[in-house]
């Protein structure tokens, strides 16, 4: 049975992607201690804050970025909704599950913030 403390870091840890980069960043600005939630946080503003980005430029881009978006949009929706389960469970588990590139990114930024 999880102490208070872990069931707390897990939960902080799953919250971290609940509202994406929103969520990701207030914990970072909270959480100044805790190593696994910080990474949740700092994953979960990574990953959702590049698809946000994404999205973001290809509504931009004329033409060519609505076309991509519009063939794009629902399978980036299905795959984002999916990482967001995942990641959310993951982190709820109690596993710091590192997404390929993203996971490493989280761990260097981190590690920057941290000096």
């Amino acid at each position: 049975m999880a102490t208070n403390g872990a069931s707390n870091e897990r939960l902080m840890g799953a919250l971290a992607y609940l509202l994406g980069p929103i969520t990701g960043i207030l914990l970072l600005l909270i959480e100044k201690k805790n190593a696994y939630v910080r990474f949740h946080a700092m994953q979960s503003t990574l990953v959702f804050g590049a698809i946000f980005l994404i999205n973001i430029v290809l509504g931009i881009v004329p033409v060519l970025g609505w076309i991509i978006a519009i063939i794009l949009s629902p399978l980036m929706m299905l795959v984002s909704f999916v990482l967001w389960l995942l990641l959310m469970w993951k982190a709820w588990s109690g596993e710091k599950y590192k997404l390929p590139y993203f996971g490493d990114l989280a761990e260097k930024q981190l590690a920057k913030l941290s000096k």
